[in-house]
């Protein structure tokens, strides 16, 4: 049976989330923001998102930030930065919150495209 969560929501999906556990960092994109860089873990992903836990409170529906998916270290040439909007913010027990986003575009920094390339994701 899907969790009430995954019913009320998954009108809206338009690719399959896949239960993975890999660490991301996501920063505030937009200035008026005080800025953060928080270091969760995602509980899934597809290709269009990602919902993961934080203690981070300063998330909020329509906020802007930039995503890097997976992450190992600020300096990693394999990383992938996103722009994503948060879609969804949910109060969890212990303090916790579930955080859902919408990965709009890729960054891509990486050799294989040139610098400053932007392409939808």
């Amino acid at each position: 049976m899907a969790e009430p969560t995954q019913q009320k929501y998954a009108d809206k999906r338009r690719s399959r989330r896949a239960k993975i556990a890999k660490p991301l960092r996501v920063r505030p994109s937009e200035p008026r923001d005080e800025h953060f860089e928080d270091l969760p873990i995602s509980v899934n992903a597809s290709k269009e998102g990602i919902y993961f836990h934080t203690r981070r409170s300063g998330y909020y529906k329509g906020m802007r930030v930039f995503v890097t998916f997976p992450f190992s270290s600020a300096h990693d040439p394999m990383n992938c930065e996103y722009v994503g909007e948060v879609v969804r913010v949910e109060s969890l027990p212990n303090g916790r919150f579930g955080v859902a986003l919408h990965l709009s575009m890729t960054l891509n920094y990486g050799a294989g495209a040139p610098p400053g390339s932007i392409t939808r994701a």
